[in-house]
């Protein structure tokens, strides 16, 4: 006679994980989001990034009433899984036309200014003494493109809550403040529409915060500056990569604490947006 298991057993598709539903917490996650954009639209600014609004449901959410423990395999799946398809597809925003139109110096000057701020700013964390995740995470953020870098990158470094969230705030706050700086000091500068949009793309964190800045300095210029900043939000997947190289590496050396001791993962989800 067949043994008989007892309880019951879990359907095996998508909706299903861990033996619990995915519904429930898919259902809960688009429904942030959803909020998350009509918010943006009923406050007007359009500079005000969905994704940021979003994060601060969650953590107002998750600080208040808590995540109920049906919606916990849902919300992973999407942490997991449909968080890194977005960020494939959030890289393949930007046709080869429109990198051409950027040129092999405008390219330089946005490679070598995200690399410049990725590697000033991981040396002010460590001479400040701030810990090596939040350090990296702030410093993504800061060199590509604000939260969804920072959420990004927490694929691979693995920092806690507490640490996204006062990366996001970071990087949320100075580019807010760049957002109104930049077209204030364009007067100042006196650089060409062009050379405007280039600065702006090239150094201001957010995609709306960047249009909200370059257009200040009329078409051509906020036109620019879009393409700019999308051939700089193209450089976060090798960014990612080169993130999990280095925690691969530093696990290796043996330079890594008790907190740090499961395998690093590789990101191979990011070589989709490579192509």
């Amino acid at each position: 006679m067949r043994a008989v298991t007892s309880g019951a057993v879990a359907p095996r598709n998508t909706l299903w994980f861990g033996g619990r539903s995915l519904l429930p917490g898919l259902l809960f996650t688009a429904t942030i989001a959803m909020v998350a954009l009509k918010l943006r639209d009923l406050v007007g600014i359009p500079a005000l990034s969905p994704l940021i609004i979003a994060i601060v449901l969650g953590m107002a959410i998750q600080n208040t009433v808590g995540t109920p423990a049906a919606l916990k395999p849902g919300v992973t799946f999407s942490m997991r899984r449909i968080l890194r398809f977005a960020i494939v597809l959030f890289g393949l925003q930007l046709s080869l036309s429109q990198v051409v139109e950027v040129g092999g110096i405008g390219l330089s000057v946005i490679a070598a200014s995200l690399i410049g701020t990725f590697l000033f700013t991981m040396w002010i964390g460590r001479l400040f003494g701030l810990d090596r995740k939040l350090a990296q995470l702030i410093a993504a953020g800061t060199s590509i493109c604000g939260a969804s870098a920072v959420v990004a990158a927490n694929t691979v470094t693995r920092a806690s809550d507490e640490d996204v969230a006062y990366a996001v705030a970071c990087v949320t706050v100075f580019g807010s403040a760049s957002m109104l700086l930049y077209p204030a000091l364009e007067g100042f500068v006196q650089l060409t529409p062009h050379a405007f949009g280039l600065w702006a793309g090239a150094s201001i964190h957010e995609v709306a915060q960047v249009i909200a800045a370059a257009f200040q300095d009329g078409q051509e210029a906020g036109n620019f500056g879009t393409i700019a900043k999308l051939s700089r939000v193209m450089l976060l997947a090798p960014t990612i990569l080169v993130l999990s190289y280095l925690s691969a590496d530093r696990r290796k050396a043996g330079r890594v604490t008790n907190s740090e001791q499961s395998s690093v993962p590789v990101p191979w989800f990011v070589l989709g947006s490579l192509q």
